[in-house]
């Protein structure tokens, strides 16, 4: 019998089987590539919320988890996945200027936020009142993360590459059952497809969808993420990442013409360059009502986990949940109660 069946292999899948190597744990993962979230993020961790300028929630906390873990990774897999890059927050007024010093005096954002003024010397961007820049940022390369820890979980033979059938799924009581195969516990980490589930279907995964565009701009010449309207995030030889949109209705990944326009319209406010656009992406992010994640113990079924909700901070968030997931399962660790899913068991009974 197996320890555990992972469903899913984004952020989430991968953080949480990560955990289960270091601990010692026998698991098989089973995912498909309908959920393009983490494949086509833009992958910035950034622990500010720049249009309010707060922190993000728990961020500092995240960032310190996480560093180390995408170094580790890197190692283990042989690829470059962590590029820091600093991150200027483009001003559109002196009273937004006014407005970063403020914030700057706060406890916290003081580690993350420079007070000085970066002035603008890239004649590609329109920005009169120049910049502020924001610490300790990069961009995680999600989509060679991915790719690489899937060909990594194939060559152990712990990765089934189909569609979860969630109505196969048996429950014991001291196991599930899933197409012959035993494991003590499941933990369902597939982010918007998580809606397809019998069991964790009354939790209120809204889901937001994302589109970001893939450009060359030969004569940009940046190095820093620009964060004006939207973000232009550097890839190298002269790629950029553009995004990204929020659309709540929508929940297909296919791009959208009026997406496409929405992202050129706010790029051509700052970027006075000519560029091509290589390619346009969507993914459903899997947003929660309360902008938390879902993390937690079925009420019902004991050995039913799941591990989802992670919006479009997953690069940051998915190590650090995955192991308060970890624990709370194997060393009986309470979960953060911002976190866990109990929060909603009210609406499980209701339904």
């Amino acid at each position: 019998m197996l320890d555990y069946f992972v469903v899913g292999l984004g952020l989430a899948g991968i953080s949480f089987c990560e955990v289960l190597e270091k601990e010692g744990k026998s698991f098989k993962v089973v995912a498909d590539s309908s959920q393009q979230a983490s494949q086509v993020a833009g992958g910035l961790y950034n622990p500010v919320i720049l249009k309010r300028l707060t922190m993000a929630w728990k961020a500092k906390e995240q960032l310190k988890q996480a560093k180390p873990f995408y170094t580790g990774l890197e190692q283990k897999l042989g690829v470059n996945l962590d590029y820091p890059l600093r991150v200027l927050r483009k001003f559109a007024s002196v009273e937004e200027q006014n407005s970063w010093f403020e914030a700057a005096d706060r406890p916290v954002l003081d580690h993350f936020l420079s007070t000085t003024i970066v002035s603008n010397q890239n004649p590609s961007i329109v920005a009169p009142f120049d910049f502020g820049e924001v610490k300790y940022t990069g961009r995680i390369d999600t989509g060679t993360l991915l790719n690489a820890y899937a060909s990594y979980l194939e060559g152990k033979g712990i990765l089934n590459r189909k569609t979860f059938e969630f109505t196969a799924l048996v429950h014991h009581n001291d196991h599930v059952e899933y197409q012959g195969i035993k494991a003590k516990q499941i933990v369902f980490a597939c982010g918007y497809g998580l809606t397809h589930d019998p069991n964790f279907g009354y939790l209120p995964l809204n889901g937001t969808k994302g589109e970001l565009l893939i450009i060359s701009a030969p004569n940009f010449k940046e190095d820093s993420v620009i964060k004006s309207s939207v973000f232009t995030i550097p890839m190298g030889e002269d790629k950029y990442l553009v995004g990204a949109t929020y659309k709540w209705h929508d929940k297909t990944n296919l791009p959208t013409e009026e997406s496409k326009n929405e992202l050129l319209e706010k790029l051509a406010t700052f970027l006075k360059c000519d560029f091509e656009i290589l390619d346009h992406v969507a993914g459903i992010r899997p947003t929660v009502v309360d902008r938390r994640p879902l993390v937690g113990r079925h009420p019902v079924y004991q050995n039913l986990y799941v591990l989802n909700g992670f919006g479009s901070r997953g690069v940051l968030i998915a190590p650090y949940a995955s192991r308060q997931l970890y624990d709370y399962i194997e060393e009986g660790i309470l979960l953060d109660p911002e976190i866990d899913i109990h929060r909603f068991t009210k609406k499980y009974y209701k339904n």
